[in-house]
């Protein structure tokens, strides 16, 4: 039996590998494609464009972790069935789910290496893809951080804690020194709302004024602060939550929390970091359907187009299930684990005849 385990393992972890490989040129050529309509603009060259892509291909990869396993079973799978392998064991006296072991073992040592990477690895490249790209579309004088951004403006440095939504900003202060390197002004702003022409509208403004050793203290209900980033470019700057690792996004959570500011989607990139190894797990789960029950003397070319459209499909409904959830204002948790629920409930009702 451990001949025919190792046999079916390795059979799966080849498949899965070469739907990885097959979807790593797809997407890194379809993000390389949206990256060109960037380069040219500051110091956005080609290499920096191949060097985004390469940097934010393993957070892709981990994205598409439940298509791949999905495929990766059906094909490996199919084969078995195809080559009469999978029949031949099964009247060896070897029962289906003992034949679907192997996968699930292989499987979890798959998600135990990528939640590994999703932890350590993967979010320090997404970052770094970013530093570098908003360096050089836009100057050294910004600077990613994993809690908002920084800006230099002549003798001015600008932090940004944190963009609530497109065009609105919480926490900004602006730090603005002489000429002799001494801390002339601190302004902070509790929130801002960013206009087409570059301008920051502050709204409750506090300046302080450091001068001959007294601190002259200033409120006001709104500022101005002119000329310093457009709602497109906030954009490339501020850090997703889905680049932060688990404790970054708990430690956000709470920070948002503390401060009274939107945390859903913080919270949904949590659950849905959490629930990733569920939802691969379901999909092989599910493509357990296309092999067994009803589906036996089906050839895997068919199953793997079936597969293949369907697999988009839940992939593409995820993603709206996710827009959806946050745009309705739903419970992040309900809405991380819907994907989980369906596939789950999809695979056992077309598994109803084998068992």
């Amino acid at each position: 039996m451990k001949l025919i385990d190792i046999y079916i393992g390795s059979r799966f972890l080849k498949c899965f590998l070469m739907v990885m490989l097959i979807l790593a040129v797809l997407f890194s050529l379809i993000e390389f494609l949206s990256q060109l309509d960037d380069v040219g603009k500051g110091m956005y060259r080609l290499d920096n464009a191949l060097l985004f892509v390469i940097l934010t291909l393993p957070k892709c990869l981990l994205d598409l972790l439940p298509i791949s396993a999905l495929l990766g079973g059906v094909i490996s799978l199919g084969l078995l069935a195809d080559h009469g392998e999978l029949l031949a064991m099964q009247n060896a006296g070897i029962s289906a789910p003992r034949v679907c072991a192997p996968v699930f073992a292989t499987l979890m040592l798959v998600i135990m290496i990528s939640v590994v990477m999703a932890e350590t690895i993967i979010p320090n490249m997404e970052q770094m893809a970013r530093k570098s790209r908003s360096r050089a579309l836009y100057g050294a004088d910004v600077n990613v951080t994993r809690n908002g951004f920084w800006a230099r403006r002549q003798n001015a440095y600008i932090h940004v804690n944190r963009m609530l939504s497109e065009g609105v900003a919480a926490g900004v202060d602006i730090f603005e020194f002489d000429q002799q390197g001494g801390l002339k002004t601190f302004t902070h702003a509790l929130s801002a709302r960013i206009l087409s022409n570059q301008q920051w509208l502050l709204k409750g403004v506090t300046q302080k004024v450091f001068k001959d050793r007294e601190i002259a203290i200033t409120d006001a209900t709104s500022w101005t602060l002119e000329s310093f980033l457009s709602p497109d470019q906030v954009a490339v700057l501020e850090l997703p939550p889905y680049s932060l690792s688990t404790p970054d996004l708990i430690g956000c959570v709470k920070a948002l929390e503390n401060g009274g500011q939107d945390v859903d989607p913080y919270r949904l990139a949590l659950w849905r970091k959490l629930g990733g190894p569920l939802t691969t797990g379901a999909m092989v789960f599910f493509s357990l359907s296309f092999v067994f029950g009803s589906n036996r003397k089906v050839g895997v070319s068919r199953r793997i187009t079936m597969a293949s459209l369907i697999g988009l499909v839940l992939y593409f409904a995820d993603q709206l299930i996710m827009h959806t959830g946050l745009l309705l204002n739903l419970n992040p948790l309900i809405t991380a684990m819907i994907p989980v629920a369906f596939i789950s409930g999809l695979a056992v009702w077309r598994l109803r005849l084998l068992f």
